[in-house]
């Protein structure tokens, strides 16, 4: 079958929700990726990502970010599976001046005040009183903490996997190891979808490709985005030290620069931690892209940016990993439809706090290509909103 109604070029965080909430429509649905989701190669791997519900990032994504956390649990009831671990999470301040995160210069007062007008359940904590909770971070006596109880943790690999598999009970077309070469409208109407295995047919598309979506767009376009390289690492710790269960997922901004700032989650595996920054420096395609960590790398990592900020680490790392961020000036979502061809959406979850939003942009989106109002607005996410 070559001829489908709709079509989701890209199955990873956001075509994966989108596919699944498609699937269910009763339409004649395709799924297509160069790889084989999940993989490692994009920007949904790595074992875990953080949640929380006041994202400093903006206002207008405290509605998505709501609904996927509704989302994720309604999957949990559907299949069994643990996709979300409700944590608390914190966010640290220690910096001198006001840390910029994402776009947003004074990240953690932003972040406060959204929690406030939203009504998202969440304290101010004094340095001190962080040091008698939690113990394991030194953050000085003059830090600034919040603490949010409704944050916690995603696994991504499982969820993207749980939704590709209900796609296809809902007889979703999902075809990996395709790629993408272009795609055109038809003179009756519609797109021709030109991959690697030959031609397809479909009456709307989302395009949801990641790191790649440049790939399709025009150069004007194209240069609203850039690929960053991002290094995950996992760390040993002492024996019993912040464990899931009992410890938070935290974020922590020690400097004013976007990247004077480290975020982690407690154990998945009971001997490890994971850590990692973030990196705005450009990379010229995903492709291309610098896959191995060298040990300059890791030793580098602990010494610049963990310092002696935790207290419950062992010495060296055990393993780390590269992942991507796709990143605007703004740190805003685009979702629109593509210029002179109305029967294409794109949609970029980008900018390193997508996957939280994933699975309620992925439900905005399916109903959009179903010509049904989406519970949420987009309006904020348009090209030149």
């Amino acid at each position: 079958m070559k001829v489908f109604d709709l079509a989701v070029i890209g199955l990873g965080a956001l075509g994966s929700s989108a596919l699944w909430h498609l699937s269910q429509s009763g339409k004649r649905v395709l799924g297509l990726d160069q790889y084989a989701p999940p993989h490692t190669l994009g920007s949904t791997h790595g074992e875990s990502r953080i949640t929380r519900l006041a994202v400093g990032e903006g206002k207008q994504f405290v509605p998505l970010v709501k609904r996927s956390h509704e989302i994720w649990r309604h999957l949990e009831k559907l299949t069994g599976k643990n996709i979300m671990t409700t944590t608390g999470g914190l966010l640290l301040d220690s910096a001198t001046k006001s840390w910029s995160k994402h776009g947003s210069e004074g990240f953690f007062e932003r972040t406060l005040r959204i929690a406030r007008e939203e009504g998202i359940a969440h304290e101010v904590l004094e340095a001190r009183h962080l040091s008698e909770i939690f113990p394991e971070f030194n953050i000085g006596a003059e830090g600034k903490v919040y603490y949010e109880p409704s944050a916690g943790l995603l696994r991504p690999e499982l969820a993207v996997r749980t939704q590709l598999d209900l796609a296809e009970k809902n007889k979703a077309v999902i075809r990996t190891h395709t790629k993408v070469y272009q795609f055109e409208p038809l003179p009756g109407g519609g797109v021709q979808i030109k991959t690697s295995v030959g031609d397809f047919e479909a009456g709307r598309v989302l395009l949801s490709a990641g790191a790649w979506l440049k790939d399709f767009l025009t150069p004007e376009r194209r240069s609203h985005f850039k690929v960053s390289r991002q290094m995950l690492h996992w760390l040993p710790i002492k024996e019993g030290a912040y464990q899931l269960g009992k410890c938070p997922v935290f974020m922590w901004g020690y400097g004013p620069r976007a990247e004077d700032f480290i975020y982690g989650f407690p154990s998945l595996d009971g001997s490890s931690i994971k850590v990692a920054t973030e990196s705005f420096v450009e990379s010229r395609h995903p492709d291309t892209l610098l896959r191995e960590i060298t040990i300059d790398d890791q030793k580098a990592f602990v010494k610049e940016k963990l310092a002696e900020r935790l207290n419950f680490l062992k010495p060296g790392v055990e393993r780390s990993q590269v992942c991507l961020y796709t990143l605007t000036d703004d740190a805003n979502f685009v979702v629109d439809q593509l210029e002179d061809f109305p029967e294409v959406i794109m949609a970029s979850a980008c900018s390193g706090h997508g996957f939280k939003h994933s699975a309620g942009l992925g439900e905005a989106l399916a109903k959009k290509l179903l010509d049904q109002s989406p519970d949420i607005d987009l309006a904020p996410f348009l090209w030149n909103a």
